[in-house]
Formats: structure tokens, C-alpha cells, sequence
């Protein structure tokens, strides 16, 4: 970027500088950040995916939906924006670690707070989800072609994407760290 400066000469006329300001370049490890948001993008979809799902099944059956549903939509789609937007700083060659460290600082904390409730959910006190699949689903196995194969495979299903929410909200938090890492790294690295 360059700043123009103006003077004036001795004979009244004006007179142009030109200050020359040096951008400074971050070398992003370009490998290990196009599999950290091919990871976040597919663990926010997931989350998406089955929270959505387990809204509408919450909706046929005529029950509340509990808030941490709309709550990790809402911080899945925040991620993958967020993706986007940094998409966005590397094609304009802006991506700053400072950036990157705040942001995946913040979707750490987001995506914590889900890990955990997520956790509470799947193992908590009676009536998890976990005690539920165990008693109505992992003990038994119903065969043929009835209502009662089908309600059990539908109860399979069910516990299956909660097990893969919870793994995916843990790799996520997980990747969210390595990318704070990453950026500090990249910082240290290109500082002069």
C-alpha cells in the first residue's frame, strides 16, 4: 500500500511524495489448513445434520425441542461462515494469525459449551440418552418385516447420531485448538 504525501515547494507549487508501506505476508502451512477446514466444515455439517433431523422427529412426536439443538445449529452455521470468511481473507492473500487465533478462541469456547452439553445428555444422570439406548436398543435384536423392526431400527438410528454428535463436537474442539496453535506458530515463524 502506498500513501501520498504533499508538500509545498518554495515557488508555491505542490509537490508529491510517495511513502511506501510494506505488507507483511503470513506463510499459512497450506496442507495442514485445508484439512482443518475440510474437518470443521464436515463436523459443523454433520452437527447441522442431525440436530435438524432430531428437531423434526422432536416435532412429530409433539415434544419440546431442548435449546442446545438450536443452539449448535446455530454455532455449526457460525463455523462454517466463519470458514467462508477465511476462504475469503486467502483469496484476497489478508489472512492474519491474530484473526484466526481470536476466532477459533471464540468457536473453541462455542463449541466446548455444546461438547458439554452434548456430554450431560449422552452420559448424564438417569434417563440419558446412553441408559436409553442400552435398555430400549443395544439389548436387543428384533428381526422381520413388522412395525416393531422398524421402531427399533428408527431407535438405532437415533443413539447412532448422537454418538456421532458427540464425536464430531470433540474433533471439532480438538481442531479448533491445533488451529490456535497453528496460528501462533505462523506468527512466531514470520516475525521479524
Amino acid at each position: 500500500m502506498a500513501a501520498l504525501s504533499t508538500a509545498t515547494g518554495g515557488s508555491g507549487s505542490i509537490v508529491y511524495t510517495r511513502r511506501v508501506q510494506r505488507v507483511h505476508r503470513y506463510h499459512w502451512p497450506a496442507i495442514q489448513l485445508n484439512v482443518w477446514m475440510l474437518v470443521m466444515v464436515a463436523a459443523s455439517l454433520c452437527i447441522i445434520g442431525v440436530f435438524g433431523t432430531l428437531t423434526g422427529v422432536q416435532g412429530q412426536l409433539l415434544l419440546s425441542t431442548p435449546w442446545y439443538f438450536a443452539y449448535f445449529i446455530a454455532v455449526g452455521a457460525l463455523t462454517v461462515v466463519f470458514v467462508l470468511a477465511l476462504l475469503w481473507l486467502i483469496a484476497q492473500r489478508r489472512l492474519l494469525p491474530s484473526i484466526v487465533v481470536l476466532g477459533a478462541f471464540l468457536f473453541f469456547v462455542l463449541w466446548m459449551v455444546g461438547l458439554v452439553v452434548v456430554s450431560i445428555e449422552l452420559w448424564g444422570p438417569a434417563g440419558s440418552v446412553s441408559l436409553n439406548c442400552e435398555r430400549l436398543v443395544w439389548s436387543a435384536t428384533p428381526q422381520g418385516n413388522n412395525q416393531a423392526t422398524l421402531a427399533w431400527l428408527e431407535q438405532r438410528s437415533i443413539c447412532q447420531q448422537w454418538q456421532a454428535v458427540f464425536a464430531f463436537a470433540l474433533i471439532g474442539c480438538l481442531f479448533l485448538l491445533w488451529m490456535i496453535i497453528m496460528a501462533v506458530q505462523v506468527f512466531y515463524d514470520d516475525s521479524p
